[in-house]
């Protein structure tokens, strides 16, 4: 029986500018939430299946064996994406991983790098690494740290990213009652330019408050129907499942058929986009942010990470990835680690080193930074 307690801190740097020609913050309170949850759930005792490297594809049901050739329209060399795909599930003996699922579209991205990302918001320096320092330190840092990870693991590449939360939650409903404030689009325009200049991905990260992704996803569609643009999801602050509560409130939730509706909405983007496939992480830290995830379909158009996304000592982020992560497979893993939280927070000197994280049971092929 695992017993997790999580502390969710919402911070005035959630509070956003409302206007974004503003030239100042006004002046105001300091607005905190501090909401604790104690979550009771039971390791997995599904029954295991045999580990394989066999590949089903979702939509055919027909298996695809290792080295065998798949149809004409996928060009992916799907014997390095069998290498690979074994590589990461590190020697797990569960039965969980890896996890069954259709090849991806040419032009994949995971297995065959490991993306590297800094998290945050512009106009705030707590977010995330993304905003914590001026740009050119903050690409400086993001492309050490890149280079680190290529020297802990020299089997699969590391290549950099901007993850920019481009809808904050808010602690105010605002003039549309749905508690979240999209950020000016000329912010992703920034965010798209420095992604240039050192050849980064980026993704797009929503917090929906009350709104839902059918009124969210569109207006972010033409950024997402750029090659280079992925897609990040946060349920902590998802709230039409918690009874449209307050964001901060209570942790948030979305539900297989949510995430399905994003899949199917993106797997389209690219489809008549002609584009590579997609990423999209989800963030998880509890059981209940993402319920009936046996139920997430797999679409060749997309790559689903579920990035694991608690802060603390090792111990307690090891204990998160495999209570939430590890026994509810989905496709891949992703790993959060807080340059403030980590350490500062939780009294210790420093985060998990690379070679730590690595050796978690499927590896994480998404790290990001906050």
């Amino acid at each position: 029986m695992v017993i997790k307690t999580v502390l969710l801190l919402f911070s005035y740097d959630r509070i956003i500018l409302i206007w974004h020609h503003l030239m100042k913050y006004p002046t105001m309170k300091l607005f905190s939430i501090v909401c604790s949850l104690v979550l009771l759930a039971a390791c997995s005792s599904d029954k295991a299946q045999p580990v394989s490297t066999q590949i089903d594809s979702t939509d055919k049901k027909e298996s695809i064996k290792p080295g065998e050739t798949p149809s004409a329209t996928n060009t992916i060399d799907t014997a390095k994406y069998n290498e690979l795909i074994t590589y990461i599930t590190n020697g797990d003996t569960s039965g969980h991983w890896p996890v069954k699922g259709p090849y991806p579209l040419p032009g994949a991205i995971l297995p065959f790098k490991r993306v590297v990302a800094y998290y945050g918001n512009l106009y705030s320096n707590r977010m995330g690494a993304l905003g914590k320092w001026p740009k050119q330190e903050m690409m400086q840092r993001l492309m050490q740290e890149v280079k680190e990870w290529n020297e802990a693991d020299s089997v699969i590449k590391a290549v950099p990213a901007l993850h920019y939360i481009a809808s904050t939650a808010q602690p105010l409903p605002g003039k549309d009652g749905t508690y979240r404030y999209r950020m000016p689009l000329s912010q992703i325009d920034t965010i798209l330019n420095w992604a240039k200049e050192i050849d980064a991905i980026v993704f797009i990260d929503l917090q929906i408050g009350t709104s839902s992704f059918e009124k969210e996803l569109p207006y972010f569609e033409k950024y997402l129907s750029h090659p280079n643009v992925h897609l990040g999801i946060d349920p902590e602050f998802a709230m039409a499942g918690k009874g449209n509560k307050r964001p901060g409130a209570v942790v948030g939730t979305v539900d297989a058929r949510d995430i399905n509706y994003v899949s199917e909405y993106l797997a389209d983007l690219v489809r008549k986009n002609n584009l590579p496939p997609k990423m999209f992480m989800i963030h998880r830290f509890t059981q209940g942010m993402v319920t009936n995830a046996k139920d997430i379909k797999l679409h060749p158009e997309l790559q689903i990470i579920m990035d694991m996304d608690g802060w603390g000592p090792p111990a307690k982020k090891v204990s998160t990835y495999y209570s939430w992560i590890h026994p509810e497979p989905v496709q891949f893993t992703g790993f959060k680690l807080f340059y403030v939280n980590d350490t500062e927070k939780s009294g210790e000197k420093e985060m998990m080193s690379k070679k730590e994280v690595l050796k978690l049971k499927p590896s994480p092929i998404y790290i990001q930074y906050q």
